[in-house]
């Protein structure tokens, strides 16, 4: 068995915990705290044991898949994640939220990365942004102006994505992480 590290990310966000849950698991427009992508499940709805998937603004292609493992409104989800441009293991994504000083502490765990990999190093260098732009998204309604910037980027150079990272071939009928 390989051998695998666990990273963990915590902020405290000053808004109500269904806003803050709504910001990380709502489907039907971007995620930007997900770097702009769109979660696509089946029915728009998310579940224990359905398949999630993470696309590009335009949805040509899907960065990322998994299965949801737990999901406990609002206060714990928890899935499966494994990016479609690597071959790494499948590591796990665990979101806890608890309500404190009129807000929510935040708290983002990856388990089972698989180490020494480069979904280990994307993953532990995104944690901190995916908290940042959350925190913005629940406070000030909008990500800073860096993290903006960077959505034009990531969506003028999306097609040097990798082909094998095409939606099409991530089909989300059937998907099974």
């Amino acid at each position: 068995m390989a051998e695998t590290e666990r990273a963990v990310f915590q902020i405290h966000i000053n808004g109500p915990i269904e806003e803050v849950w709504r910001q990380i698991t709502k489907t039907h427009e971007p995620q930007e705290c997900f770097f702009n992508m769109y979660m696509d499940t089946p029915e728009g709805e998310l579940g224990v044991g359905k398949p999630i998937m993470m696309r590009t603004k335009s949805r040509r292609y899907t960065g990322a898949i998994g299965e949801v493992l737990e999901f406990d409104p609002p206060y714990r989800y928890a899935h499966t994640f494994r990016f479609t441009h690597l071959d790494d293991p499948e590591s796990t994504v665990i979101y806890e939220l608890t309500e404190k000083d009129g807000g929510v502490d935040f708290k983002l765990i990856l388990e089972d990365l698989p180490k020494g990999t480069k979904t280990a190093k994307q993953m532990k260098q995104g944690g901190t942004m995916i908290l940042n732009t959350l925190k913005a998204m629940v406070e000030k309604g909008r990500p800073s102006l860096a993290t903006r910037s960077l959505f034009v980027l990531f969506r003028a150079i999306e097609f040097t994505s990798p082909a094998s990272s095409k939606s099409e071939h991530w089909p989300l009928e059937h998907h099974r992480a």
